[in-house]
């Protein structure tokens, strides 16, 4: 068996990112540790998952500097799932998260597209069946 563990995401500092995905998206730390020299290993992800993983990580140079809120060229490069979607949006305006569009319903699921403090999009959805999820969002 497989499985994507982690997802490498710049963040331009970690404690700031982690102000955000704990704080304002209420994701949980699932480990930071000090790798030396300013580094660390600092992963994040939805409370109650199993699943893949945020590995928040600050950039090594200016060309990684550069492609913070970018590393998916303006596309949404994120997908938040949930079973509640209308009890998530609201908590998540409630924090302050900004929203780049009303809710609006897909034959897949209900939508809205957010963006995280340094620009990268993601998706909240809330699929209407497993099925129904389309192969290239």
């Amino acid at each position: 068996m497989q499985m994507i563990a982690q997802v490498s995401l710049l963040v331009p500092n970690y404690d700031q990112a982690l102000g955000f995905y704990v704080g304002d998206l209420g994701f949980e730390l699932v480990e930071d540790t000090s790798l030396g020299g300013g580094k660390r290993w600092v992963i994040v992800r939805p409370k109650n998952s199993q699943g893949t993983g945020l590995l928040l990580a600050e950039p090594a140079d200016e060309r990684q500097r550069a492609r913070i809120g970018d590393q998916t060229g303006g596309r949404v490069g994120f997908f938040l799932f949930t079973d509640d979607f209308a009890a998530d949006h609201k908590g998540m305006l409630a924090r302050g998260v900004h929203f780049l569009e009303e809710p609006r319903y897909e034959p897949y699921g209900t939508v809205a597209v957010f963006c995280d403090p340094f620009g990268n999009h993601w998706d909240l959805l809330q699929p209407s069946a497993p099925e129904k999820i389309p192969s290239k969002l």
